[in-house]
């Protein structure tokens, strides 16, 4: 699966990911890009999903006609998710086309 982690989102969780093709929206030259034409351009580039910790995206962007799946992170605190990773690699396994999963950790 090819997964694109945004600028909050803690780069261990790339260690944690090892199995899928995994870039940062920084290495991508992206970093600067709005939100909309973030997923735009990964969508274009044949990104599957975006792990991000911005939390209101899906109140910022029309997701529908997104083909990216998007999981939201609650938090970009690496200590805390990190006892957590599984949930997050659980999330990815299961996720589907254009859909939206927020991962709560404990």
């Amino acid at each position: 699966m090819k997964i694109l982690l945004d600028q909050g989102t803690p780069g261990p969780l790339r260690r944690a990911l090892s199995s899928h093709e995994v870039k940062t929206a920084f290495e991508c030259g992206w970093d600067r890009l709005e939100n909309g034409a973030l997923l735009a351009a990964a969508e274009a580039d044949g990104f599957e999903v975006f792990v991000t910790t911005d939390q209101n995206l899906q109140y910022q962007q029309n997701l529908t006609q997104r083909r990216i799946a998007i999981v939201v992170l609650k938090t970009a605190n690496w200590p805390r998710l990190r006892p957590h990773a599984n949930l997050i690699v659980k999330a990815l396994e299961a996720i589907a086309p254009g859909a939206f999963v927020e991962v709560s950790t404990p």
